[in-house]
C-alpha cells in the first residue's frame, strides 16, 4: 500500500471518536501552541455529521478551553461539503486517493489545508495561512478513539 490510504467514503469514515493533537506555529513571531482534546463526529439531522471539537488550547504559556463545531454534509461520490457551524462553506473534501488540497479564502488570507489519511484509525490535516493578518501553519494528528 502506498503513503496513502484510500477512503471511497469520507462520512462514514470519518464517523465516530478521535483524539485530536494540534500544533500551532505563528510564522511571523516564531509563537508555538498546541492544542488537546476530542472530536465528534456524530449524525446530523438531515443527513451527515456534526464534528463537535473540545479540548484545552495552550498559547504564549496560558491554557484555556476550546471547542469549535462543523458540518460536514453529503457530497457527491463519496465526498463531503463542510460547512461552518452557521451554515458557512468553508471547503469540500474527496479523500478517495487518501489526500487532498482545499483552499478556503478568509477576507484577504487565504488558508490551504491538506488532508492525509495513514490508515483505519489515523489522518492528519496541516492548513497552511498566509495573508496581511496571519502567517500559520495548523498541523493536526487525529487518532481514532474505540
Amino acid at each position: 500500500m502506498g503513503e496513502f490510504w484510500p477512503v471511497p467514503e469520507v462520512l462514514p469514515y470519518l464517523s465516530g471518536r478521535w483524539r485530536v493533537r494540534r500544533t500551532v506555529r505563528d510564522l511571523a513571531s516564531g509563537d508555538r501552541g498546541h492544542f488537546a482534546g476530542t472530536v465528534v463526529f456524530g449524525p446530523l439531522e438531515g443527513g451527515g455529521l456534526l464534528h463537535e471539537e473540545s479540548g484545552d488550547f495552550t498559547w504564549r504559556g496560558v491554557t484555556r478551553p476550546a471547542a469549535r463545531t462543523l458540518r460536514f454534509l453529503p457530497g457527491p461520490g463519496g465526498t463531503a461539503d463542510v460547512r461552518f457551524a452557521d451554515g458557512r462553506p468553508f471547503h469540500d473534501l474527496d479523500l478517495v486517493t487518501g489526500r487532498y488540497v482545499a483552499d478556503h479564502p478568509c477576507a484577504a488570507d487565504l488558508y490551504r489545508g491538506e488532508f492525509t489519511v495513514r490508515d483505519a484509525g489515523h489522518w492528519r490535516t496541516l492548513w497552511r495561512v498566509r495573508g496581511p493578518a496571519k502567517d500559520l501553519e495548523l498541523g493536526t494528528d487525529y487518532a481514532r478513539v474505540g
